[in-house]
């Protein structure tokens, strides 16, 4: 039995056109285009059983990635730093097991120094070129797309990312075609293994919103004539006129696509090596990417970067060989840590008690009706000791310590709650009533707050964290 995982970064759940959601914000594209064209991931979708409450628990890129590898609530004890020396993780679990690992990956984060990312994996390589890696040194002419003040990060970086552009001539020069062929390639020499696990993770659809010219014309207004903001700055959304707004979104609807196609060939690829009857496909993201909600763009950091619906609730497809809850949308609110322990079942080998998740095989054969109540995400839960080591490092300005004290989501299948620390307001969401989140209910419903907050508390203590992280959210909601 086999395993392949497939993670595209920063895909929203609303574009996948499966779900049936369409985008909530305006275009002013050629069609229209209610829907993204998202035909690959639809046909996975159709085989698999898809999950309509995933949330995050550890947010963002490199935390989520520590929750699926170690299957535990990361943000509770870490932040945007290495995989920590005693963490039990996935791919040394199956290799102790006697399974075949092998790992690639196109990110900058996954690749830094030390990480750790591919430890366990028996093989792993991390395909060059993506985002603003130290790759192209060529003098290749490049220029400024957009206003400084557009771009986020500083005018090296985005040269760097421009470089790298630069060089992609057809669409196989794309980073996401380019890591999921690689994966393809290991696939023919390895299909005859006994049991492998096979994990694809692609940048894209994060940013630079550079997809192939005609996906972005796919989706674009063809009157447009303004700036190319490829990285655009996170903040208000609203520094941006309402054209380059929906370039943007254009050009990110380009990037799925893009990811679409090559998601295709890899699925293709593993029909045409026989590999449907005896390989489960686990189909993720790590969060999403707001797009003007809340006047938002990106991924805004500290208090400000509240865990909206669009950043928060992500797709997740399990395509089952046997074909179990195929083609079923399962309810049941499931996380990030989950995955580790799903696949361990799948492949029956015995899970670490470090794991905090739980397999949803259960799930998806209609033995359980749920594995938990409620969802927390959030990230960077406390600040350590005065003279404890500084294990904080910084990728594109963002702080990765305990240095602070951000806002939880705790999610349930009718309410989000925000719970703000310290004395900032806390945010209630009736997601049945109002699905974008535009009606902060919490006046209206004090008792529900209430109830959120006390269970957020609850999962606090229940999972060990230090009263230093608990302490910013002793309050009561109406007291914040």
């Amino acid at each position: 039995m086999n395993v392949i995982v497939i993670m595209n970064d920063s895909l929203r759940r609303d574009h996948i056109a499966a779900y049936g959601l369409a985008p909530p914000f305006p275009r002013a594209g050629r069609k229209g285009f209610p829907f993204i064209e998202t035909p690959n991931l639809d046909r996975l979708a159709a085989q698999s059983a898809v999950f309509d409450r995933c949330y995050v628990a550890s947010y963002p890129t490199v935390p989520n990635r520590r929750d699926l590898y170690t299957g535990r609530y990361g943000f509770l004890e870490t932040g945007w730093e290495p995989l920590r020396g005693d963490d039990t993780l996935l791919a040394e679990v199956l290799g102790q097991a006697g399974v075949v690992t092998q790992l690639y990956f196109d990110s900058l984060p996954m690749g830094s120094p030390g990480y750790g990312f591919e430890r366990g994996f028996e093989g792993w390589e991390w395909i060059r070129g993506q985002h603003a890696d130290h790759y192209v040194t060529a003098p290749v002419p490049i220029s400024m797309p957009c206003l400084p003040h557009q771009a986020r990060g500083d005018i090296l970086r985005l040269a760097r990312i421009l470089k790298n552009a630069y060089v992609r001539h057809y669409e196989r020069d794309y980073m996401a075609p380019k890591t999921i062929a690689a994966a393809m390639d290991w696939l023919e020499d390895n299909y005859t293994q006994p049991g492998f696990m096979l994990w694809v993770d692609t940048w894209d659809p994060h940013e630079p919103f550079d997809p192939p010219p005609y996906d972005h014309a796919r989706y674009a207004d063809p009157a447009y004539d303004g700036y190319a903001i490829v990285y655009p700055q996170y903040g208000r959304a609203s520094y941006l006129a309402d054209a380059e707004l929906n370039d943007i979104r254009a050009r990110y609807a380009g990037e799925v696509t893009m990811v679409d196609r090559a998601v295709g060939r890899l699925l293709d690829h593993v029909h045409a090596l026989g590999l449907d009857d005896n390989t489960m496909i686990v189909h993720l993201t790590d969060h999403g990417y707001l797009l003007g909600e809340h006047d938002l763009l990106g991924k805004p950091g500290d208090l400000l970067g509240n865990l909206y619906e669009p950043t928060c609730r992500v797709g997740m497809f399990i395509r089952h060989p046997e074909g179990i809850a195929a083609g079923q949308r399962i309810g049941a609110i499931v996380q990030p840590p989950d995955v580790m322990p799903t696949i361990l079942d799948y492949l029956a080998v015995p899970i670490p008690p470090t794991v905090q998740g739980h397999s949803l095989l259960p799930l998806m054969r209609g033995e359980a009706e749920g594995v938990r109540d409620y969802a927390v995400s959030g990230r960077f839960i406390y600040e350590p000791p005065a003279g404890a080591a500084d294990t904080s490092t910084e990728f594109d300005g963002m702080a990765g310590s305990h240095s602070q004290v951000c806002a939880r989501t705790v999610s349930t299948e009718q309410w989000a709650y925000i719970a703000a620390p310290y004395d900032m307001p806390s945010e209630l969401y009736d997601l049945e009533e109002d699905p974008l989140q535009e009606q902060n209910v919490i006046d209206q419903y004090p008792e529900v707050a209430e109830a959120l907050h006390r269970a957020l508390i609850g999962f606090l203590e229940e999972h060990g964290v230090p009263e230093p992280g608990i302490a910013p959210f002793r309050g009561q909601p109406e007291e914040e």
